[in-house]
């Protein structure tokens, strides 16, 4: 299995999800709240069936994991598997807000191993394949991020989920010496770490695997740190599929 050969046959198609994705939202979507009380739309459900169609014909002997389908979620065997969410940051898809993604992380040996997101309201299209292998590409251009180096050093800037912050996460912020943080809620924060626009994000235990895997795999290739609070490496595969708390840490402040 060449992993540099999926990821670079899934490019196209995860383009052209994104054109279907603001389609439907210019068509007008269908919504409703999921059982999690979590909104849904017909474009996550239209956008995952063609993603996860797309990775079936790539790799049919890998499985898939959705959020919007309930294929392998009871699994407790998991070692090599995707992790695909269709539309991360639904209320900003359901609501012309720009934020959104497109995500796949694949899963070797319960580790990331390559990641793809796309961003198709920003027209910004990550993907990695395995350390010293991250791009963005846009605008017709690919970008090596693993061997984009920030020249001047700068105030410390972390993204956060929300304005809130909490007396925990103000601890690691001190200790790390942030001094700014920027309200961000999709996978893009994953991205924008990678691509040293950011340096870092932190999370308490919230969401499931399929919410970071594909950031994950971007950003340590790039060469950044993906940690839980005590500094230990996150694996997936996971019993109930959610995820520990997190620390995104960008190349240039490790």
């Amino acid at each position: 299995m060449d992993i540099k050969i999926i990821v670079e046959r899934l490019i196209d198609p995860f383009l052209k999800a994104g054109d279907l994705s603001i389609s439907l939202r210019e068509k007008g979507l269908k919504k409703k709240i999921k059982s999690d009380n979590t909104p849904v739309s017909n474009g996550d459900l239209e956008v995952n069936k063609f993603i996860t169609k797309k990775i079936f014909e790539i790799t049919p002997d890998i499985p898939i994991v959705s959020e919007e389908t309930s294929d392998n979620k009871d699994s407790t065997e998991l070692k090599d598997f995707w992790l695909v969410d269709p539309i991360d940051g639904t209320y900003d898809y359901i609501n012309g807000l720009e934020e959104f993604t497109i995500n796949a992380g694949l899963i070797i040996d319960n580790k990331p191993a390559a990641g793809l997101i796309y961003a198709p309201a920003k027209k910004r299209m990550f993907y990695s394949y395995g350390p010293g292998n991250a791009f963005e590409l846009t605008d017709g251009k690919t970008i090596n991020l693993s061997s984009k180096i920030s020249k001047n050093k700068r105030p410390i800037k972390f993204i956060s989920y929300s304005n809130k912050i909490k007396p925990e996460i103000q601890k690691i912020y001190q200790d790390i010496g942030v001094v700014e943080n920027v309200r961000m809620k999709s996978s893009l924060k994953f991205c924008v770490v990678a691509a040293d626009e950011y340096d870092g994000y932190v999370a308490e235990p919230r969401a499931y695997e399929w919410d970071i895997a594909a950031g994950h795999a971007i950003l340590i290739h790039s060469g950044g740190t993906v940690t839980d609070f005590n500094g230990s490496e996150i694996l997936y595969g996971k019993k109930d599929l959610k995820n520990p708390s997190l620390i995104l840490k960008s190349k240039n402040i490790l």
